[in-house]
């Protein structure tokens, strides 16, 4: 079976040893040694002044918007994970979708731009499998406007643009640490930002509105991380550079054999600074895909719809028209990528894809 992610795991032994640590501390939460070793590892690793872990990426999603104080209509994608959506909706804010590049699968500046009202207060868009958005086009449009920014930055770790951290654009930057992703923690996100208020801000509403014992500066929520899930990321970061080496290699040996071929491939907009987290393939149309995924199936390898359906499509949102997102979403499959996956597994893949479009008809 060939799943289309698997999480990496260290060395058992490796995370054994900060395990032990823990049993003989017996400090297993509230912003304990690991976890503050791992949030200053973090900064050091991404090239960020100010980090804060937190129990998921879609608790920093709702920690920025709050932070910012948003109201009003945010600004959206709507090609992404439905935490991208909720998380506007969650903190009683309306989410107006712009559509997105044909290309890049992401957010189309000159669309966001036709959606501002006096009713928005920001931007709140994801660098879709990591590929970075038109973020100075966006800047320009949001500081014109006098907006926030936040971006859903939960497939960037590690990414580059211009030769810079894709953390320093934008307000607040949320990241997913999830088993799912190339760095994880087991469970876990990350919030980035430039300005230390913000971040200020930011840890008291992490841990319940707490400033100094006995102290509630405003209200909080339950946004911490364990001793348990900071011990697997330290572990992880050993392995950072193997992980991403290994993921390179996949994604130009899918693309060098998928070439010529029927798919098209996500347009990247840097990709010196990519960290190859994702490998998407559009087909012509979703019967097509559809077929694809069957015949996969069929030999036990599990690719994903990443992200059907188009988020505008949700029952419990306003309709907006969205018509290149809706069309993407049905066409685009991502296929098996993970730090062990063989080259005799990426032949199956390929071989499968190929016979199918082949003989498709």
């Amino acid at each position: 079976m060939i799943n289309v992610t698997e999480p990496f795991l260290p060395p058992f032994d490796e995370y054994v040893s900060y395990l032990s640590g823990i049993w003989k501390r017996n400090w297993l939460t509230n912003n304990g040694p690991l976890l503050n070793e791992l949030e200053l590892r973090l900064k050091e690793t991404l090239g960020v002044e100010h980090l804060l872990v937190t129990g998921n990426g879609t608790l920093a999603l709702q920690i920025a918007i709050k932070a910012l104080g948003l109201e009003g209509e945010i600004i959206t994608t709507p090609f992404s994970y439905i935490a991208t959506t909720s998380s506007v909706i969650w903190e009683s804010c309306q989410p107006v979708f712009a559509d997105i590049n044909e290309q890049t699968f992401n957010i189309d500046p000159g669309e966001v731009e036709k959606k501002i009202t006096s009713k928005t207060t920001a931007i709140l868009t994801t660098h879709v499998f990591g590929n970075a958005s038109e973020v100075k086009q966006l800047q320009n449009i949001a500081t014109k406007h006098d907006l926030k920014i936040i971006y859903d930055a939960a497939h960037c770790f590690g990414v580059k643009y211009g030769n810079q951290p894709i953390m320093e654009y934008g307000d607040i930057n949320c990241l997913s640490l999830h088993a799912t992703k190339l760095f994880h923690t087991i469970e876990g996100g990350a919030i980035v930002s430039k300005s230390s208020d913000l971040i200020y801000r930011a840890s008291k509403m992490r841990n319940f509105g707490h400033h100094g014992e006995g102290i509630f500066d405003g209200i909080g929520i339950n946004g911490k991380n364990s001793e348990f899930h900071a011990a697997m990321g330290l572990c992880n970061l050993k392995y950072l550079q193997d992980i991403l080496t290994s993921r390179r290699e996949q994604y130009r040996y899918y693309k060098d054999k998928l070439s010529g071929s029927q798919v098209k491939f996500q347009q990247l907009t840097d990709e010196e600074g990519y960290n190859y987290s994702y490998f998407p393939v559009v087909f012509e149309n979703e019967n097509t895909l559809l077929k694809v995924r069957k015949e996969l199936e069929d030999h036990y390898i599990y690719p994903r719809r990443y992200f059907y359906p188009s988020l505008s499509c949700l029952d419990y949102v306003e309709k907006h028209s969205t018509p290149i997102s809706d069309s993407v979403s049905k066409r685009v499959l991502c296929l098996p990528m993970f730090h062990s996956l063989s080259k005799e597994d990426q032949d199956l893949v390929v071989r499968v894809i190929l016979r199918t479009l082949r003989y498709k008809g």
